[in-house]
């Protein structure tokens, strides 16, 4: 069962480590190119602050972004801001995200994301944190996979393996951690391929953050997973 309150004020607490640490930063930084190609840090903290908004869009009802292309002008538009106008958006946007949230919801019902994605309107918290988590690390300022929460770190593997589960393009993979915990993704069907790894570095690879140098692989090569 999805605990959305947990998740929210799981959300809070990355959102302040976030803030804390890209307060830490100053205006020639934002400009300076992040882990994701193309984009620059103020490109990433642009995308996560609206990013909430479309989430609170979700929410209420309303469609996640006017369109893609409107996403990607916003995101253009507010990534060369100076870095205090990031930090008060990311704020203000993230109040707004915990306000929608706290507002009284039927939590069960179906939302429409991104792409005319699904969910249910208790994951869109976690979807949240994923978000504030990943892109904390595509900053590249010292936040690491290996820094993330270990419930959040599971988690995301779990979201992640779940995602590719089924998917054509991915053959029957058995993700195994070093501790043993396992979970199934790609074709249905008896296991082509078994990595094996600690946590950060499968999540890394599930998440297209890192290559798999870090994996071990038994039946194959390490598949190419497609992009998120």
């Amino acid at each position: 069962m999805i605990d959305h309150a947990h998740d929210l004020a799981s959300v809070r607490d990355a959102t302040d480590r976030l803030l804390i640490a890209v307060a830490k930063l100053d205006d020639a930084a934002v400009t300076e190119p992040s882990r994701l190609p193309g984009w620059t840090r103020g490109h990433v903290l642009a995308h996560l602050a609206r990013n909430a908004d479309a989430l609170v869009n979700v929410l209420e009802g309303r469609p996640m972004y006017v369109s893609a292309d409107a996403r990607d002008t916003d995101i253009e538009r507010d990534a060369p801001r100076p870095l205090a106008v990031h930090l008060a958006d990311l704020r203000d946007s993230a109040v707004r995200f915990q306000e929608a949230g706290a507002a009284p919801a039927d939590w069960s019902r179906t939302v429409e994301l991104r792409g005319g994605v699904t969910d249910s309107a208790s994951r869109v918290p976690f979807r949240r944190w994923i978000e504030v988590e990943l892109h904390h690390v595509d900053l590249g300022i010292g936040y690491e996979l290996e820094d993330l929460p270990e419930e959040f770190a599971q988690r995301e593997i779990d979201f992640l393996a779940d995602r590719f589960r089924g998917h054509p393009d991915v053959p029957a993979v058995l993700i195994e951690q070093d501790d043993r915990r396992r979970a199934p993704t790609g074709r249905e069907g008896a296991m082509e391929v078994t990595v094996t790894g600690r946590g950060a570095d499968l999540l890394g690879w599930l998440a297209g953050r890192r290559d798999g140098s870090g994996l071990s692989v038994d039946g194959g090569p390490l598949p190419a997973l497609p992009p998120l």
